[in-house]
């Protein structure tokens, strides 16, 4: 070995192998044959070019608990993590949005019920890793297909307020004929409160007069969620 290659492999970062290695894996074995920590490096190589990420990602994950919870996390609170910049929190969450969005267009313009497991899947990944409390509501036409998902309020850890008045004018401007509503609940228990079901009641209440069908109010928590219709709370 020459001089000259002797100094170049001297100075070649001891992690340049290891994330050709894990790039090798990923493109033959896919996702399935990592863990979650490797795929998160996968995503931080592209971020951080010149570090050994591998603690960096075991410690993101260690401090959030799981994938889920840290894509779902503020960007603020991802890049107050020691060591993580503001552009390497941008990558993270830029990942979850194209997620979240694909799973969006998937949904939108088709019938929802008969997409309601796909329906569940993207609730729960856009909601149950929450932290407050969020009130969804996804608009319907007669067909019964999504014609829009929106977030009408926030809220604390424990409650959001929703207003009758101002889901029927939506629901009109929107021409919609139908709602499926939604929230979540951060303390991980998808157990409808005597609140929800009283606000339910009075958003249903609200509706008859517009022939506005409410289909169900789902609750959603990491642990599951909770139809109304299921408990025959509606």
């Amino acid at each position: 070995m020459t001089t000259e290659n002797k100094i170049q492999k001297k100075q070649k970062p001891h992690y340049s192998g290891h994330r050709q290695r894990l790039r090798e894996r990923f493109i033959v074995g896919g996702p399935d044959a990592m863990q979650d920590y490797e795929l998160l490096e996968l995503l931080l190589f592209m971020a951080v070019p010149r570090r050994d990420v591998k603690p960096m990602a075991k410690d993101l994950l260690s401090k959030f608990g799981s994938l889920p919870e840290l894509m779902s996390a503020p960007h603020s609170a991802i890049s107050q993590v020691d060591g993580i910049s503001e552009n390497t929190a941008t990558a993270i969450k830029t990942v979850f949005a194209i997620s979240a969005r694909m799973m969006k267009q998937e949904l939108m313009q088709k019938p929802v019920l008969n997409n309601w497991t796909r329906l569940m899947d993207y609730c729960h990944m856009t909601m149950a890793h929450e932290t407050k409390e969020h009130f969804r509501i996804l608009f319907l036409n007669k067909k019964n297909t999504l014609i829009a998902d929106e977030v009408q309020g926030s809220g604390t850890v424990d409650h959001t307020p929703a207003y009758p008045r101002e889901i029927m004018k939506r629901a009109l401007e929107l021409g919609a004929t139908a709602l499926i509503l939604m929230h979540n609940h951060p303390s991980g228990d998808s157990t409808p409160s005597q609140a929800d079901i009283d606000m339910t009641n009075m958003i249903i209440d609200s509706a008859k007069p517009f022939d506005i069908t409410i289909h169900d109010h789902i609750v959603i928590a990491r642990g599951g969620h909770t139809s109304f219709r299921n408990e025959g709370l509606i």
